[in-house]
């Protein structure tokens, strides 16, 4: 938990003998500067020995104020983020924890399966077509079966959240479900027409997705996004399906990732889908992220949702600092893989939610609360631990500060004063 980290330029070929011959070859190739430096800002390699938290290097209009970054991972350890990478024109300018352990990402697993969805996208065998129903692709559940207006959802429904399909799922918590009651009510809705933030249109994509390509979602992972981003923490245990068919038979499919292997995926974003000269993702399925999202019924940061990204709205970025354009998967814990374009830059936020469970049994406990679950944690008493954390943070008690951090805690507001932290820090 300590501020100490590791940097390294993302091109770095330090222990890497495959991207040092590749990088041999374009040198001998090209003698364009240009088109080298675009060549290494494709490439994400992190160096493995310890070396300064913070590196600053002028990267085009944008440089790095070394006095702020400082005060960023002050902050850090303040709110008590489990890591966090910075990374400016294929530079890493900061560092923060140790950024080769993965995490379990939540929800930032939408954004992921987003990105092997689009691979796959075409007509054909094994090819993901949007506009395919539920009913013709043979998608139903149980132990609640859809409706016949249901199955005439299309897989597009699925990815950009307007099903209007109101059934339980894996991966919610009971405060989850009441939400949706309230957005999509218990009867039938017109599919398209609708958004409610709901895992199973992500569960149920999940499964068309594996049944359609004959791929599971670690296979196509791996072969599509891992192997050739050269992923460092990414293996066979990175992925794994959740599931409770008392309440659906679609599954969750769970990611652990390091923030380093996050820096790489969200690269490639900002590099419209293209790594070392090939097209891993087509450029318009991420142009429709910002280009065809959805409004929400959510203000601020979370006020527009496209393709299993959030997209802020103008007035939040404006009044965070930060540019318009930016998006950004959002995980459990305050996870955050932080796309912001115009400035050509990556942030990684992780904590660890490993000890949720305990540290919510443990405030409970303290605060006299009959608490025996993470589950009935959240669903009864988030609320309160919240409001209760943000209050001692604010009157600076140490005790109290010390078990938040403990528990790797940080809240959306806090978030958001990170982000402006980041803006500040731009010269």
């Amino acid at each position: 938990m300590s501020g100490g980290g590791k940097w390294g330029k993302l091109g770095s070929i330090s222990g890497n003998n495959k991207i040092q011959i590749s990088i041999m070859k374009i040198l001998l190739v090209l003698s364009c500067s240009m088109v080298i430096a675009s060549a290494f800002s494709q490439l994400v390699v992190f160096s493995t020995e310890e070396s300064p938290k913070i590196h600053i290097e002028r990267n085009g209009d944008i440089s790095w104020n070394r006095q702020k970054l400082d005060e960023i991972i002050e902050y850090l350890n303040e709110i008590g983020a489990t890591t966090f990478l910075l990374v400016t024109g294929g530079n890493v300018v900061l560092s923060h924890g140790n950024v080769e352990i993965p995490y379990d990402v939540h929800s930032i697993r939408k954004a992921l399966l987003s990105a092997i969805v689009g691979q796959h996208l075409g007509e054909g065998s094994n090819r993901i077509n949007l506009e395919s129903t539920l009913e013709e692709l043979g998608i139903n559940d149980h132990p609640n079966p859809l409706t016949k207006s249901q199955q005439k959802a299309k897989v597009i429904h699925l990815i950009k959240s307007i099903s209007g399909i109101n059934h339980k799922a894996a991966g919610e918590f009971e405060g989850w479900q009441n939400d949706k009651d309230k957005i999509l009510g218990t009867g039938p809705n017109i599919p398209g027409t609708i958004w409610a933030y709901n895992n199973w249109d992500y569960n149920a994509l999940t499964t068309i997705f594996e049944q359609v390509t004959e791929l599971s979602v670690y296979e196509a992972f791996k072969a599509g996004l891992a192997d050739p981003l050269d992923m460092q923490d990414f293996n066979e245990d990175s992925i794994y399906l959740s599931g409770d068919s008392s309440l659906s038979v679609h599954k969750k499919a769970g990611f652990f990732m390091s923030a380093r292997d996050l820096s790489k995926l969200g690269q490639l974003y900002l590099n419209k889908g293209i790594w070392e000269g090939k097209q891993l993702i087509p450029s318009p399925w991420i142009e429709r992220i910002t280009n065809d999202y959805v409004k929400t019924n959510e203000p601020g940061m979370k006020s527009g949702h496209g393709y299993l990204w959030w997209v802020p709205d103008d007035s939040i970025c404006t009044q965070l600092g930060i540019p318009t354009g930016c998006y950004y998967a959002s995980g459990f814990g305050r996870q955050r893989l932080f796309i912001i374009p115009k400035w050509r830059t990556v942030t990684v936020h992780q904590v660890n939610t490993e000890h949720y469970d305990d540290c919510f049994t443990e405030w409970a406990t303290s605060n006299q609360l009959n608490v025996s679950s993470l589950e009935e944690a959240t669903n009864k008493i988030f609320t309160n631990f919240l409001i209760h954390l943000i209050k001692c943070r604010k009157l600076g008690y140490p005790e109290e500060n010390q078990f938040y951090k403990k528990c790797n805690f940080v809240s959306g507001s806090e978030f958001e004063r990170l982000l402006q932290k980041i803006s500040k820090a731009i010269n």
